[in-house]
């Protein structure tokens, strides 16, 4: 959600009270809500009234079958075949392959330049790189060199050919001599789908198996026992790798800024980690215990959460905070203002982590990502994997902000691909390693 947005709906709600209501390109009259009583009853309202507003603007991305947009009882049969692949237990085994990723990327294994003092990093980039490769492997199992440049050049040109302009602007998505936007979109993802029927076709024919999320897949049945379709499976694995990408490396890259702007802050993580016996290598088992790290975490997420709105179109009659709802109509919680709500975070505008070591919040009053029986199935992989890469980080090199982001304003926050980050790249000075 642009900042632009954010304060528009803080002053529309300044003005109407809440719920309130604000017009959204292709979607129309949307009721929203920003509080943990308006948020408690969009979440907890009946699975059968609910369902993802259409059009959606990510639906080309993913795909009409994925589960994002899938309804009714599709809804409950994928996520059912799809969460065993996002259990606690199978997200620890991805614990080493985070890890080595994000110690590749200080080394230098992308750009040939280490991260040694002296060096200017690109946080944007390198958080995109690193959390791709993760991803990666945890799909694909992908980890030989020139396999993974392979999928990292495609699957970069397909999420970077679907820019703000095809997000907010469905009319442009149209052919134009074999030059528009949309047309190059459409060829990143072919040929990014081409690569993911190949492997799906050598994983059948071969029967390796294995521990990834794919080998995972194609042993799943459905509760008649039937498997998912070739067609099904690539938009879900289409799906994870745009998921499971830009939502954590934005989030990285915040909670890098933020810990930066507030130097006693980052000494206490440093502290920490340090007191863990965690450095210079940290042991990913360890660092989930470490109660500081997750409040660092927690308090980027709350401030800059992956998706900041969250939409439900109704099936049926529904009342949200006293205002009648008819079938058709949609309904959506500002997440922005549900993490900015005064009576429950105070100076809810600064970075203060302690908040989340002084009290649990309620899933309607802190919902990074989505709440009810939609809420986001890989929220426990994103968590694990930005808690190890930040730990790696902090404890194998000291950067300090690049003058032009270590004072002043927030930057602006814009579209990228299903979630919002940094208009501009954030960079850093790396001052020792």
């Amino acid at each position: 959600m642009p900042d632009m947005l954010e304060r528009y709906v803080s002053w529309r709600r300044g003005r109407d009270g809440d719920p309130f209501r604000v017009r959204l390109p292709t979607l129309g009259s949307v009721l929203f809500t920003g509080t943990p009583e308006g948020a408690r009853e969009l979440f907890r309202a009946p699975m059968d009234l609910l369902e993802p507003p259409l059009p959606n603007p990510i639906e080309p991305m993913v795909g009409a079958a994925s589960l994002i947009l899938a309804r009714g009882e599709r809804h409950r049969r994928e996520r059912a075949l799809l969460a065993p692949a996002f259990h606690r237990n199978r997200i620890n085994a991805y614990a080493t392959a985070i890890r080595d990723a994000t110690l590749a990327e200080l080394n230098g294994d992308r750009t040939g330049t280490p991260w040694r003092p002296g060096t200017r990093v690109d946080a944007r980039a390198a958080a995109r790189a690193l959390t791709l490769r993760v991803i990666l492997a945890a799909v694909f199992g992908i980890d030989e060199p020139a396999r993974r440049a392979e999928y990292t050049a495609v699957t970069t040109a397909f999420l970077e050919s679907f820019g703000s302009a095809l997000f907010l602007a469905p009319a442009l998505r149209r052919t134009m001599f074999g030059l528009s936007g949309w047309q190059r979109f459409a060829a990143a993802r072919d040929r990014l789908d081409e690569l993911i029927d190949a492997e799906v076709t050598r994983r059948r024919a071969s029967g390796d198996g294995g521990t990834d999320l794919l080998a995972l897949l194609l042993d799943a049945r459905y509760e008649d026992g039937n498997a998912i379709t070739d067609t099904d499976l690539r938009e879900q694995l289409r799906t994870l790798l745009v998921a499971g990408h830009e939502t954590t490396a934005t989030a990285l890259v915040w909670a890098l800024y933020r810990l930066h702007r507030e130097p006693a802050t980052l000494s206490r993580l440093r502290d920490e980690l340090s007191g863990a016996g965690t450095d210079p290598d940290p042991d990913p088992a360890e660092l989930m215990k470490l109660p500081y790290l997750d409040a660092v975490c927690q308090e980027t997420l709350r401030l800059h959460p992956p998706v900041p709105i969250v939409l439900r179109r109704l099936t049926g009659d529904f009342t949200l905070r006293g205002t009648p709802l008819v079938a058709g109509d949609t309904m959506g919680v500002s997440v922005h203002l549900l993490h900015a709500d005064p009576a429950v975070w105070p100076e809810p505008q600064r970075f203060r982590p302690e908040r989340f070591l002084d009290r649990r919040y309620s899933p309607f009053e802190y919902a990074p990502f989505g709440g009810g029986h939609r809420r986001c199935i890989g929220a426990t992989l994103a968590d694990y994997e930005l808690r190890i890469v930040l730990a790696t980080v902090v404890t194998g090199v000291r950067m300090r902000l690049a003058p032009r982001f270590a004072r002043g304003a927030t930057p602006l926050s814009v579209p990228h691909t299903i979630t919002v980050g940094p208009r501009r790249a954030i960079t850093f000075d790396i001052v020792e390693s």
